[in-house]
């Protein structure tokens, strides 16, 4: 199993990133995949059936998580040989251009008021600058 695909209570990892990213402000996700990760693909296509028999029984929670995973815009690349991180992101430069990006992983996830990634976004924005953190610590 792919490790973004590991859940944390209810949810899988990648869940939870795609989430914040909403959370935001993010509209357009791309997520980039390799070998054994078509999985996480998987989790966020639409599922007629699914979403016609929750909306019967009338279980709108549960119907209302499964239109939030769908309803996003999200892009897949897939990444042929895992060469590491910098490799990854090489891969989505076509995608993101000579835009301002956000990283985002699911190794440590993080819970405040105002999204660890809309916080960096701001500052960003009001001061032009880019955000490293390693260890817990801005630089």
């Amino acid at each position: 199993m792919a490790k973004e695909m590991l859940p944390i209570v209810d949810k899988p990892t990648i869940q939870f990133i795609v989430e914040e990213a909403l959370d935001s402000g993010i509209e357009d996700i791309l997520i980039v995949t390799g070998k054994g990760k078509r999985p996480i693909e998987d989790h966020f296509d639409a599922n007629l059936e699914l979403e016609m028999n929750l909306r019967e029984k009338g279980k709108d929670d549960l119907l209302k998580l499964v239109e939030e995973t769908t309803d996003v815009n999200l892009h897949f690349i897939r990444q042929s040989h895992p060469k590491g991180l910098g490799h990854a992101i090489l891969q989505a430069k076509a995608f993101v251009g000579n835009e301002p990006f956000v990283v985002m992983l699911g190794d440590d996830l993080m819970k405040d008021q105002i999204p660890l990634s809309k916080q960096l976004i701001d500052d960003y924005e009001k001061n032009a600058c880019i955000h490293y953190w390693s260890n817990g610590r801005p630089s």
